[in-house]
């Protein structure tokens, strides 16, 4: 995964920090720009509004995942783990910025509901990726895994959000691959001994696409 392209930070903690001090409604983008020690003009060069200061991190994030998935894989579901866990260190490299922008989005209805909005840009980004990555899988094995890829990172990002400590990438890690382990896309330990014969054994709950896939990775070794 390539490395996050910077966002406007000193403009994002100034506004975060303003609407923790005195509520998101009640700060004007003029506050914002002094505090940040920039013109207006570049404020809304770089954010459309004060709602976009709180989400611009998101927008890089998406942007970076786009272009990630845009490229060959080839294991499609770790690519889509691979891609949530970039989201997770994005927001564990800084912590108490993470949680003083959960605060504020916790407080005002409107964020509350962006928030939804933009968690389900990931997860429709992860579907539309498994759809074009793996041609003839169920439509419902590519929505589902997204979406419980989704809610597995949420979830253990709320974890960090909620509490005073860093929680370790690897506690996603885990989680993730128990994910992969309930749709029977996590790879064996040990790989087959090569031969001529190839006998190959997968679990029930292995979505069609994956089983081809594998079937043609084994095949063409």
């Amino acid at each position: 995964m390539h490395e996050s392209v910077e966002t406007p930070g000193g403009v994002v903690a100034a506004a975060l920090e303003l609407f923790r001090a005195q509520g998101f409604d009640q700060t004007s983008v003029e506050q914002i720009a002094k505090a940040a020690g920039v013109s207006r003009s570049t404020f809304f060069r770089q954010f459309g509004g004060k709602e976009d200061v709180v989400f611009a991190d998101h927008e890089v994030l998406l942007a970076e995942l786009r272009d990630f998935l845009s490229e060959a894989h080839p294991d499609p579901w770790d690519a889509v783990c691979r891609a949530s866990q970039h989201v997770f260190a994005h927001f564990a490299h800084d912590p108490e910025l993470a949680r003083q922008r959960y605060q504020v989005v916790r407080q005002v209805p409107a964020l509350r509901e962006r928030e939804i909005v933009t968690v389900f840009r990931y997860e429709r980004l992860f579907d539309d990726y498994l759809r074009r990555a793996l041609p003839g899988i169920d439509p419902l094995d590519a929505v589902g895994f997204a979406a419980l890829v989704t809610a597995v990172h949420n979830h253990v990002l709320r974890q960090l959000l909620r509490g005073t400590k860093r929680v370790a990438p690897t506690v996603l890690q885990s989680a993730l691959d128990d994910v992969r382990r309930r749709y029977g896309v996590l790879p064996d330990a040990a790989a087959d001994a090569a031969d001529d014969v190839v006998v190959a054994v997968f679990p029930r709950a292995m979505p069609i696409a994956e089983v081809s896939r594998r079937l043609q990775t084994r095949l063409e070794q």
